[in-house]
């Protein structure tokens, strides 16, 4: 009998040291009571105070969780309409336009963002939130389109079929039907689509205003005058916000595909008896 490799298993144990290591000292390194990350004056919540008394880093933290929740928001809704809209659509350059608008994941971000920069001096809009939300969402909104047209590819059209057979309107048949059935894909585009929003910094560079500060902004700014462990102790908070996000959207789906299950198997039963009443 052939001895299972244990290669797989010390890749597995390697590449999830690289990953989760580093996010780990982070953590550590939050409670620790000194300035200077490399010397370790011992466990204090000295930075954490410090982080919620700094009105600087609470604005820009806001300013990116409102951008990146507009963003996504906006991005879900285009997106879906346009997955869910183009393969209906009678157009003679339907492949080039499809191609076109997953440009903004292709080209780079500082193209990108001169591209953005001189759109909107020629717009003449004012610099700040409003161009951040535009910029933003033009650039997620590939994400949620690319995820949401995969998902339809592989949806049975038996179902849109039969429901329109029973006289349900076009938008019956999206709303009560397609949109359940899409619906992981639009979550798992929204939630790529505000991950990028809220790391974004190159493109924001170009296109923000005086005024308006987000927190990568605000932390690419503070490396000339040096880090300080404030930012540890955020990082800390938005790794705990995210694990406890996953774990409640892992437990209500797995509420969901129980609840499934269980119609599922209740309608089999309906139609179990339903044959056995009409062999009878």
């Amino acid at each position: 009998m052939k001895k299972k490799s244990k290669l797989p298993g010390l890749y597995l144990g390697v590449v999830l040291a690289l990953m989760y290591v580093p996010i780990l000292l982070v953590i550590i390194y939050s409670f620790n009571e000194s300035r200077i990350s490399s010397v370790w004056g011992g466990w204090s919540l000295r930075w954490y105070r410090d982080l919620f008394r700094d009105r600087d880093i609470m604005d820009a933290v806001t300013n990116s969780l409102i951008l990146a929740t507009i963003s996504s928001l906006a991005a879900a809704v285009i997106g879906t309409l346009a997955a869910v809209g183009m393969p209906k659509a009678n157009l003679r350059g339907k492949g080039i336009i499809e191609y076109l608008s997953t440009l903004p994941i292709m080209i780079p971000e500082i193209i990108l963002g001169m591209v953005f920069l001189v759109y909107f001096t020629l717009m003449r809009l004012p610099f700040g939130m409003v161009t951040l939300v535009v910029a933003h969402t033009s650039f997620c909104i590939p994400y949620v389109y690319m995820l949401v047209k995969a998902r339809l590819v592989g949806l049975d059209k038996s179902y849109e079929e039969s429901a329109k057979d029973l006289g349900a309107t076009d938008w019956n048949v999206f709303w009560d039907i397609t949109l359940p059935l899409i619906l992981p894909a639009i979550t798992s585009g929204m939630l790529l689509s505000f991950a990028m929003s809220l790391d974004d910094v190159v493109i924001s560079v170009f296109v923000t205003g005086v005024n308006t500060n987000t927190l990568p902004l605000k932390i690419y700014t503070q490396l000339k005058t040096g880090v300080t462990p404030k930012i540890n102790a955020l990082c800390t908070l938005m790794f705990l916000s995210t694990m406890l996000i996953v774990l409640l959207s892992a437990h209500f789906a797995r509420k969901n595909v129980r609840k499934t299950e269980r119609r599922i198997t209740s309608e089999e039963a309906s139609r179990m008896r339903d044959s056995i009443g009409l062999a009878r």
